[in-house]
């Protein structure tokens, strides 16, 4: 499966910003599930980017904006290839063991009942439990700017599929399995109506190696699943985080545009 991508992230300030510093986790890497054929960032305005890896390994790009700055649009288009596979997903930059994976943050701390989610710590308890988070909560796709723990998230009826990652991710550790929360994009709706948004699904390590879940459709993830970042959390693996300089309030608009093709 080709998909190709065009994802537009539109900032408009109400006062003008003297500096802006951006990291963007916007840029995947290839894995023996995902070949990137090509892939860009462009900015509307005069600004660096400086090519770097973080901590877990996922490809970022530092950008540097000099003000007086009004309106910032950040443009994202690329195709990636995805090859279907029920193996462990490998060939992936990994500087840190699976163990760290699981270390419980503040945002995916388990209560008594999201480790109940979770009935065991093989491959076949993790895609239990995507499916058992997909049948307990209310799929919510609307964009969510705030990030919510994954106990106040459990807490509510409907829930982002970042919510839901971070779920999984909670209950998988409470069991002793590393897991880590995944950002990137998917397509999703019928065969009739397909379309993309920036999305959210987890890792965890069993069997021997990475395999992916995701909650949103209860099991496995896919063809339609590009991988761009893993992290801890929502937090560490958020696709935009930075600092600006200067007065006023920023309005945030984002539009994503993905075609899907049966091409080897």
């Amino acid at each position: 499966m080709r998909l190709s991508v065009q994802h537009e992230t539109r900032y408009r300030f109400t006062e003008p910003q003297a500096r802006i510093v951006q990291l963007l986790r916007l840029f995947p890497g290839d894995t023996s599930h995902q070949t990137v054929v090509n892939w860009r960032i462009d900015v509307d305005c005069d600004a660096r980017l400086r090519e770097s890896i973080d901590g877990y390994g996922n490809l970022t790009r530092m950008l540097y904006a000099e003000g007086p700055v009004e309106t910032l649009c950040l443009t994202v288009t690329g195709e990636a290839l995805l090859s279907e596979s029920d193996g462990a997903i490998e060939a992936t930059d990994e500087p840190f063991p699976p163990e760290l994976f699981r270390r419980v943050t503040p945002l995916t701390r388990a209560d008594d009942a999201i480790a109940m989610l979770a009935t065991g710590s093989d491959l076949a308890a993790m895609t239990a439990l995507a499916a058992a988070i997909h049948g307990r909560w209310s799929l919510d796709r609307r964009p969510t700017p705030a990030i919510r723990s994954a106990i106040e998230a459990a807490a509510d009826d409907r829930v982002s599929p970042r919510d839901m990652a971070q779920i999984f991710v909670a209950a998988a550790r409470a069991k002793g399995v590393p897991a880590r929360y995944v950002s990137g994009y998917s397509l999703s709706g019928d065969d009739e109506r397909r379309t993309l948004a920036p999305h959210a699904w987890a890792e965890a390590h069993v069997a021997g190696g990475w395999f992916a879940f995701d909650p949103a459709v209860g099991g496995r993830s896919g063809l339609d699943h590009i991988r761009v970042a893993v992290a801890l959390d929502a937090a560490g693996a958020a696709p935009i985080a930075g600092v600006r300089m200067g007065a006023g309030e920023e309005v945030l608009d984002v539009d994503v545009h993905v075609e899907g093709s049966e091409q080897a």
